[in-house]
């Protein structure tokens, strides 16, 4: 970010709408840890509309993919801000000794799904634990598998590799994928002709909070009116995202991304409504971004349990509440 456009643009602020709109912008980058699509929608919203302009931001947001470092660029100062997966990563920052800070969490829920067939005693939560080919990433193994071990009973032997490929799942009626429930199902079944039972593992208790907004601590120290624009700005962008015209956001995602569909990208806002991802639960009252110190503490003993980190990890330093649960956005719901 640039100081003294920042300076300018807090100056500007406190002078109100119409003089924010004839100063220059603050200049800010945002990583996100994936290729453009739908679950990043509510930043591109704020993009295309024009939202984080009225907040004096000029916001580039920076895709991420399977080569990119985004995390990286952001915890060295190369990127303003980051879009975090789960609260593992925050912790797992503490533990290290990171100097980064969630500072916002846009999806309550986080989206990974197990996926299995109907109609083969795999219709329930619970049974997938009968079947010995669970198709799992290394991270999935790394992370969620562990609480479902720590919780729910499951094996090491049970897992088979996962190459993020659908083949193997729709060929073996007996098996068992990881996904996302704005994408995977979608694609299985335009594939195969048949819709998968679905279970999104935050319905089962796997309670993380997902897509979060990370930045190094120092920024908050020192720039704290930054954060909360980009934080206010990001969350009215996932409002208006959700529950308004989402052509231009939708246009942006697939200059950035040429593969996503209209089809993909209306399944996936169609699936974050449905299942509550982006707003349920706590937003309904405090906003779209909002954290609880009790949420927190139930995911971190969980994954004390699971044996993911020591019991004496301050987990606390991985976020701070300082900028969400204010109601920002509340009245554009529709």
């Amino acid at each position: 970010m640039k100081l003294n456009a920042w300076i300018t643009g807090a100056i500007a602020a406190c002078l109100g709408g119409s003089a924010l709109a004839q100063q220059p912008l603050t200049e800010v980058t945002f990583g996100t840890n994936w290729i453009a699509q739908g679950e990043h929608g509510g930043y591109y919203q704020a993009v295309a509309d024009g939202t984080y302009e009225k907040y004096g931001l000029k916001v580039a947001i920076v895709p991420g993919g399977p080569r990119a470092s985004n995390r990286m660029l952001m915890t060295v100062g190369k990127l303003d801000f980051y879009m975090g997966g789960s609260m593992i990563q925050a912790f797992s920052a503490v533990e290290k000794d990171i100097p980064t800070v969630v500072v916002a969490a846009h999806f309550q829920k986080e989206p990974q799904v197990l996926l299995s067939h109907p109609g083969q005693g795999l219709d329930t939560f619970p049974d997938l634990k009968k079947s010995n080919d669970i198709l799992l990433s290394k991270d999935g193994v790394a992370t969620f598998f562990q609480w479902m071990k720590a919780e729910y009973g499951f094996k090491d032997e049970q897992v088979k590799p996962y190459g993020f490929n659908p083949a193997p799942f729709i060929a073996n009626k007996a098996s068992v994928q990881q996904g996302y429930v704005t994408s995977e199902p979608l694609t299985i079944e335009k594939a195969a002709g048949f819709k998968p039972n679905v279970f999104l593992l935050a319905d089962h208790g796997f309670s993380t909070y997902s897509t979060t907004v990370e930045t190094r601590r120092e920024v908050v120290e020192k720039y704290p009116d930054l954060v909360q624009r980009f934080v206010d700005a990001s969350t009215i962008g996932w409002y208006h995202y959700l529950y308004g015209d989402n052509t231009k956001a939708k246009e942006l995602i697939k200059r950035d991304n040429p593969e996503m569909t209209d089809e993909l990208l209306t399944y996936s806002r169609a699936k974050m409504k449905e299942y509550g991802i982006v707003d349920s639960g706590d937003t309904t009252s405090l906003g779209i971004g909002a954290m609880t110190d009790a949420r927190m503490k139930d995911f971190f003993d969980k994954m004390v349990k699971a044996g993911l980190f020591k019991a004496d990890l301050d987990y606390r330093k991985a976020y701070t509440l300082r900028f969400v649960n204010k109601g920002v956005g509340l009245n554009l719901k529709q």
